[in-house]
């Protein structure tokens, strides 16, 4: 950990070094959440298969830092350009290997504190003209509404999209090449990517976790293509329509030979994705929504295969039959309440009053396989944001999670603060 902050340092440092031979080539930002929360229900794994003995959970508090990101760009100049971002989810992790001397001089790997630290994006790019770009390098897949607008300023709750997030990857990152422009009124992005690894499907987050990998690399054996289009052509107003389509295994890796010289090939399927959003930006009121629907072929061989794959203390995969299909649908809309007061004291304000509603389910089950119906959420969210400048907001909410009669309802309190800018452009 300490390795991988000074090697972020020394990054910035050098690009600040660069910077001042010309300062107008190097961008240099962030965005960053910290968060309180208070859940009125049991936050044991089993309240969903023994409802009834967690009815009366007293609940549970906790907070956290869900995303702290810096991102540094640089022009090289004839239309080839760099982006970087490190982002430090859930406070990062620390880790250390310690000598005990009173336990017979004994050598302790501890984890002293959770969360994930990785790159969101790395890439390289060349600019042709506005309408043709090319970008190499780990990059964002821009399907859905919440990986094409993820920055904490970009949605009304204090955490991200619940449902969009819950089914698929977010925010999704994966090595590959896009190219993506804007002709008009239209913008578009197309892209050639590794598919997602099926041993991380599960029946609570459907593909969300396939672009994970637990090696230093990633398998590349399935393809995958993703596309994004956007209309702005009605004012306030943007269209967008993203897809996925990809090849998956669950066995990409060992691929293990019998002995009769056979190759294992695991079970193989396909993943779609489609998605609609929109959002509306006024001078007063903000608006924005999401439709997901996701296939997985051949899903109850796969969910079967994982379930009964190896389960040892170590594994990092989550060994829980998957669902043929998943959906995610939401939208929320906020009114600035300052425009009915008219003082120079509120001069670059805003205070937003809104509410949010959505619907998923992230485990349709397969013909002749287990249905889980907690898998199956209502959520509403009522609260405010308030902005003392452009780049600062102050979160608050109230949001109740609704379930099929044989659950316990959960609602829950949040309160977050978040920043999003740029340092240096």
């Amino acid at each position: 950990m300490k390795k991988l902050v000074l090697c972020v340092l020394l990054t910035v440092l050098t690009f600040f070094n660069l910077s001042a031979q010309d300062s107008t080539r190097f961008v240099i930002g962030g965005y960053g959440e910290a968060v309180y929360s208070h859940n009125f229900y049991s936050n044991s794994p089993y309240r969903y298969m023994y409802a009834d003995r967690y009815k009366d959970s007293q609940g549970h508090s906790q907070v956290d830092l869900p995303h702290v990101v810096v991102m540094m760009g640089y022009d090289f100049g004839k239309g080839w350009s760099m982006g970087s971002e490190i982002e430090f989810e859930h406070g990062g992790v620390e880790a250390s290997i310690e000598v005990e001397g009173d336990e017979a001089i004994e050598v302790e790997h501890e984890i002293e504190r959770g969360g994930e630290v990785y790159l969101e994006q790395f890439w390289l790019q060349k600019t042709f003209n506005p309408a043709i770009n090319v970008r190499a390098g780990m990059v964002i897949v821009p399907v859905g509404l919440t990986n094409y607008r993820h920055e904490p300023d970009k949605f009304f709750t204090v955490y991200r999209q619940e449902g969009e997030s819950t089914i698929i990857p977010c925010t999704w990152h994966q090595i590959g090449v896009s190219v993506f422009g804007r002709l008009g009124d239209w913008g578009y992005t197309a892209q050639v990517l590794p598919g997602l690894n099926s041993r991380f499907f599960s029946n609570d987050g459907w593909v969300s976790g396939g672009s994970a990998s637990p090696y230093e690399y990633t398998m590349a054996n399935d393809l995958a293509f993703a596309f994004r289009v956007d209309n702005y052509s009605f004012r306030n107003l943007r269209l967008g329509l993203s897809g996925y389509v990809g090849g998956t295994d669950n066995d990409a890796y060992p691929r293990t030979v019998s002995s009769s010289g056979s190759t294992s090939t695991g079970v193989a399927g396909t993943v779609l994705i489609g998605s609609f959003d929109f959002e509306y930006k006024g001078s007063k009121v903000i608006a924005r929504g999401n439709a997901d629907y996701g296939y997985l072929d051949n899903a109850a061989a796969i969910g079967t295969s994982n379930k009964n794959s190896d389960n040892s203390t170590f594994s990092p995969y989550s060994h829980t039959l998957v669902g043929e299909n998943a959906m995610a649908f939401g939208a929320e809309a906020g009114y600035d309440v300052f425009t009915f007061l008219h003082s120079r004291k509120l001069e670059g304000q805003k205070l937003f009053a809104f509410v949010r509603g959505e619907y998923y389910d992230s485990y349709v089950a397969p013909s002749g396989q287990t249905d889980y119906e907690w898998s199956d959420k209502t959520r509403m969210a009522v609260g405010i944001n308030y902005s003392p400048i452009s780049n600062i907001i102050l979160k608050a909410e109230y949001s109740h999670r609704f379930f099929k009669s044989q659950y316990n309802n959960e609602p829950s309190i949040n309160i977050g603060i978040t920043y999003t800018g740029f340092f240096r452009r």
